[in-house]
């Protein structure tokens, strides 16, 4: 079954909606409004479902030329046809509604014939362009998404064989499109079209391609490279050019010409200091410059196999101090100008946001063709991701909004609306009456005049209040993204934001916490937490005494095989409840991963004597028919200093013994004959010149 097309009617006589409503009513679904305010609250709601429009020109609120310059302000009228039917029959208001963009203009009185005629007419004439813009932009559509499809397939081979997420890939992409968007709102230096940032920023994707050549051994080496490692690893810059110059075809196409100056520059640096050509300052192309920061950038906040992820600030501000190579002055302003921004983005990406981001190219591109109104395929995908939006705004519980300023409007979500006891689009909420009621008055302005003080480099307000929801009054954080035009200087065109019920987030935020730094099965500390937790305490108090043991189950592989996994994570528990009665309340244990944990303490006289007193709590004993056996490494600070890595290793280097030299026991590392035994089991001593070579060898494959 085909469903009706929907008509809007706009006008202030009761009757008149009526007339026509009966007479269009069995052919097409009718919405009505009274007036020319809620008619653009209609089409801002309804606007891709509405195949027609009927006009009335007299109406309060807003007349008729109101409504259509509405639709010329937001383009609706490229979109949707309006007829006009008025008493009003003067040259001048005929000559104006159709400057306006009218489609047709019919008297009153009418011949329901004709009117009839002319809606059908106008419809098919729609419809028939709307069917070529939807060929026209499906094969646009199809054409994004094949590129886009082999570029990232292409690019997961790279990544995947690099041992790294194929996430890296599009967060570059995403990286470049943003500071090469920065870069053209600060300066005209480049003359980027919109079309070069779209090309630079898909061709940053094939920026590691020469990886594919490098060796796979020296690819994914966990530790330092040698020189002669690192001079392979630098030709990768230099090989993937050559693949690139080397094809067969297509070497004048845009994509390729960027493509080989990213691949082949993008390890230069401002100074000259890069590779492979030394090449400084703007000797080296705008693309390549800007994927090399895109590159470091993503570099830092993700985990390697020979480091762990820095957190955002961490990473900006290791590159704007110059610790990662230095890069050109302009480029370095960017990132501070929307280091907001990639925040939010990488938090944000996924699927549904790459999805939008081919919808906006697409819409790119249609808009260079004027005769060619908006696709249904494209407002096929643009409802679609609205109802996406709508349904994981309402499981987050949380009042999202759209405010804009002209027309002044503010947009709900459904849940957002129920909560609140508003419709979901509410135009001019300043003299709503029942909008009103919300706010404190002096809460309402000072928000506004925050939005109003943002930057279009520094946006987001945070805002703590009382918002009257229902009957109840409670505080809530208003989170809001302030949205500035293009133009220069640019103008401040409205917000998105969502307040939250300040309580109920902190109970999530407390769970959500607990997650990150506990571990799930056991209830300890997780490392990345621990560590956290044992650096902070060694920096807030330098001259201490600590020391680190790491230890692990003996014969806990047998456990798994002989009674299953769910056995083993009850042993891991019944472990890991012992140590939390073995150990003082300041010290610290966590579960580093499988079987293997770690206690980390603060000591004054005699560690030996509390490292023996805890590590005959932990072993012997039984659950059920498992014998408990635990094997332990100690290192002290004293030895080896307060660097977290180096004590991590050295008590991991001790525990290693162990585990080679009968276990169940503990032995300490001392640096001034590599391991010494301090067993309390019967095993003898190991000799420091046996056990020398060994650790060394560790510390260089490290």
């Amino acid at each position: 079954m085909v469903a009706k097309q929907t008509i809007l009617i706009v006008d202030d006589s009761e009757m008149n909606r009526a007339i026509l409503a009966d007479m269009l009513g069995g052919e097409f679904d009718i919405i009505e409004a009274e007036n020319g305010k809620e008619g653009v609250a209609m089409l801002q709601k309804h606007g891709p479902e509405i195949s027609l429009v009927l006009l009335d020109i007299v109406m309060p609120e807003m007349d008729g030329f109101g409504v259509l310059n509405m639709m010329n302000k937001y383009h609706w009228i490229e979109d949707i046809p309006v007829i006009m039917i008025s008493a009003e029959r003067g040259s001048s208001h005929i000559e104006r509604a159709f400057e306006l963009g009218i489609t047709d203009f019919i008297s009153r009185p009418f011949d329901a014939l004709i009117v009839h005629r002319r809606v059908v007419n106008t419809i098919l004439l729609y419809a028939k362009q709307k069917k070529l813009a939807s060929l026209v932009t499906e094969q646009i559509y199809e054409k994004e998404h094949r590129s886009s499809l082999m570029i990232d397939v292409l690019s997961h081979i790279v990544e995947f064989r690099n041992g790294e997420s194929g996430l890296h890939v599009r967060h570059v992409h995403m990286l470049t499109e943003i500071m090469l968007k920065a870069l053209v709102r600060r300066t005209d230096r480049y003359h980027l079209t919109q079309t070069d940032i779209s090309v630079i920023s898909t061709a940053s994707a094939l920026h590691d391609i020469g990886k594919i050549a490098i060796p796979e051994e020296i690819l994914n080496k966990p530790g330092r490279f040698t020189d002669e490692e690192f001079a392979i690893m630098k030709t990768h810059s230099m090989e993937g050019a050559k693949m690139l110059e080397a094809l067969p075809f297509y070497q004048d196409e845009p994509l390729v010409k960027a493509a080989y100056e990213i691949c082949r520059w993008h390890h230069e640096r401002w100074d000259g200091r890069g590779y492979p050509d030394g090449l400084k300052e703007d000797e080296i192309p705008i693309s390549a410059q800007m994927v090399a920061l895109a590159d470091v950038y993503d570099a830092l906040t993700s985990e390697r196999v020979y480091k762990p992820a820095f957190t955002h600030d961490q990473a900006v501000r290791m590159i704007l101090g110059g610790e990662c190579g230095t890069f050109n002055p302009l480029v370095m302003d960017c990132l501070r100008d929307c280091a907001d921004d990639i925040q939010a983005e990488l938090a944000g990406d996924d699927v549904q946001r790459r999805n939008q981001r081919e919808v906006q190219n697409v819409a790119r591109e249609l808009h260079k063709h004027e005769e060619l109104t908006a696709s249904e395929r494209t407002l096929e995908l643009l409802e679609h991701e609205r109802m996406k939006y709508t349904f994981f705004a309402s499981l987050t519980k949380e009042i999202q909004f759209e405010y804009t300023v002209t027309p002044p409007s503010l947009s709900l979500t459904s849940w957002g609306a129920e909560k609140l006891g508003l419709p979901e689009i509410v135009m001019d909420p300043f003299q709503d009456p029942q909008a009103l009621t919300i706010f404190d008055p002096r809460d309402r302005d000072n928000l506004a005049d925050a939005l109003h003080s943002t930057t279009p480099g520094n946006p987001v307000v945070t805002y703590d209040c009382k918002l009257h929801v229902g009957e109840e009054e409670r505080w809530h954080r208003i989170i809001a993204r302030a949205s500035w035009s293009f133009e220069e200087p640019p103008r401040y065109t409205g917000c998105i934001g969502k307040a939250m019920d300040i309580h109920s987030s902190r109970l999530q935020l407390e769970n959500l916490e607990r997650q990150a730094s506990h571990d799930e099965l056991t209830g300890l500390l997780n490392h990345a937490y621990a560590k956290k937790r044992i650096m902070e305490r060694m920096e807030d108090r330098p001259d201490g005494h600590y020391a680190l043991a790491i230890l692990d189950l003996d014969y806990f592989k047998s456990a798994n095989d002989t009674y299953g996994h769910m056995f083993g994570d009850q042993v891991l528990k019944y472990l890991a409840d012992r140590m939390r009665r073995s150990i003082r309340g300041g010290d610290i244990a966590a579960r580093v991963g499988g079987d293997e944990f770690l206690i980390f303490l603060e000591y004054k006289d005699d560690l030996e004597a509390t490292i023996d007193g805890i590590y005959n709590r932990l072993a012997g004993g039984r659950y059920e028919n498992f014998q408990i056996s635990v094997s332990m490494g100690v290192v002290s600070a004293a030895e080896v200093g307060t660097d977290y890595d180096t004590l991590f290793k050295r008590a991991d280097q001790a525990l290693y013994v162990v585990k080679n030299h009968g276990k169940g026991h503990y032995r300490y590392y001392h640096k001034e004959n590599a391991l010494m035994d301090k067993a309390i089991s019967a095993v003898s001593p190991i000799d420091g010149e046996e056990s020398a070579p060994q650790a060394q060898g560790e510390e260089e494959q490290v």
